[in-house]
């Protein structure tokens, strides 16, 4: 099997072609996409199912070739595994956050109020998701004849459903619906053999990511059972996040004299300019021209030019997201995550200031091999509380579910400036706990036998 070597003294291999391409390559830019969500009825048509999906599912870094720069990706709930008829010694093997899903932890994760299980999009939450489907390519085209053989695997499949269908697509503008560049930044992940987007970050342990393999702990995450079910796979929380763009913009003009300082504001809640150029390397201005440089635009730590925050304040979303090298309680590592953010529905107009009933957002995913202590604990103590960074009870200013009373602070000379009575920018629509597997073990899924 083909491995890559990280080059580190402990010399980690990852077999990577036994990853799900799915897992660790970056998104291709520009992108076209499908999330696809299955019930599983007939454990036997199930496991049919996954055999038809084997030849289309593969793992591997991305392609020099762009003729090839498309995948299909499979994932499962722990219902799904059970509707698969996975032994339940090997169910019990999960972490519990896994085996309960994101809708029994949502409160945990601040999915209360509007955003509670109870008004979340059918059939996120239900139980009823049993097997998660993306499909991620570089232009329609591809992407359409990745989904007619996906399509042509299920199709026809008695016992198997089709219960949710997604499209996601990169805008016109290549920016998010709040008018952001997304999908810059990506983890130096040791013995993969892809270079992360920082080169100024230390290679993360292959553990933090993919289980089989020692996290920065140096212990091995916990891996279900049996051995051929565990290694080589990762876990997924996928996202769907509906975006209140017309708040946002209303937001911002009431808070700002003019247009300059409107636009320095919604970088300062952001931490990068609506091209990508981070404000920690550009303050003042946003600069195009360094955001098109892939050696430049992801290339900063916090520690030795803006500890203060003075530049990108420390409760920015990128910030909190990712503290770097900042200065906060904890260890970054240990809670670093791939996200892979992808955009749905059409783009508000520009300059419209009154929501025009339209559905748009994020379906978002979030890697790693640990859900409790990176997905759950990001969520919950970094996007939901400012305690690590000395700011009690302020919320990511994007992310965050503010409901009107929200506040957010930015440093400043001569004082700081307190932004206060943020509505919620962001409304939860629904998200799944899901395990990529590694191709051994859709195999192993697939040729089960009771």
């Amino acid at each position: 099997m083909s491995t890559a070597d990280s080059g580190s003294a402990a010399g980690v291999r990852v077999e990577i072609e036994d990853v799900q391409s799915g897992a660790l390559r970056p998104r291709p830019v520009p992108y076209e996409g499908q999330f696809i969500f299955l019930r599983v009825d007939d454990r036997h048509a199930g496991r049919a199912l996954l055999r038809r999906l084997l030849p289309l599912t593969s793992g591997g870094l991305p392609s020099v070739d762009r003729s090839r720069d498309a995948w299909v990706a499979v994932a499962f709930t722990h219902q799904g595994l059970r509707a698969l008829g996975v032994p339940q010694e090997s169910l019990d093997s999960f972490p519990q956050a896994f085996r309960e899903g994101m809708a029994a932890r949502a409160e945990l994760i601040g999915d209360v109020g509007e955003n509670a299980p109870a008004h979340w999009e059918a059939p996120y939450g239900s139980g009823d998701v049993h097997i998660a489907l993306s499909a991620l390519a570089s232009d329609a085209g591809r992407l359409n004849r990745e989904l007619e053989r996906t399509q042509a695997a299920y199709r026809g499949v008695p016992g198997v459903q089709v219960i949710w269908e997604q499209d996601v697509h990169q805008l016109p503008t290549g920016r998010t619906t709040f008018g952001f560049r997304d999908g810059i930044s990506h983890p130096n992940i040791e013995g993969v053999g892809l270079p992360g987007s920082n080169p100024q970050e230390a290679p993360i342990k292959a553990g933090e990511f993919i289980l089989g393999y020692p996290d920065e702990t140096g212990n091995l995450p916990p891996m279900p059972t049996p051995d051929v079910l565990g290694r080589n796979g990762t876990y997924v929380a996928v996202r769907k996040v509906h975006t209140n763009v017309a708040a946002w913009r209303r937001y911002l003009r009431d808070n700002s004299s003019d247009a300059e300082e409107e636009a320095l504001l919604a970088a300062k809640m952001v931490g990068r300019w609506p091209s990508g150029a981070p404000l920690t390397l550009t303050p003042e201005h946003d600069d195009p021209e360094l955001a098109a440089d892939p050696d430049r635009v992801n290339n900063f730590l916090y520690r030795e030019h803006d500890d203060r925050g003075l530049r990108c304040p420390a409760g920015a979303h990128i910030r909190r997201n990712n503290p770097r090298d900042a200065t906060i309680i904890g260890n970054a590592r240990m809670h670093r995550l791939i996200r892979r953010g992808t955009t749905y529905g059409p783009p508000l107009p520009e300059g419209v200031l009154e929501d025009d009933g339209a559905d748009r957002g994020l379906v978002g995913v979030f890697i790693g091999a640990h859900i409790e202590r990176q997905f759950e604990f990001i969520k919950s103590e970094w996007v939901n509380d400012g305690n690590f960074i000395g700011y009690p009870g302020e919320q990511d200013p994007v992310a965050g579910h503010h409901g009107g009373t929200g506040s957010v602070t930015i440093p400043g000379k001569p004082v700081r400036r307190r932004l206060r009575n943020l509505p919620s920018f962001v409304v939860t629509r629904g998200g799944e706990y899901c395990f990529v597997p590694g191709l051994r073990a859709l195999r192993w899924l697939a040729e089960l036998e009771d």
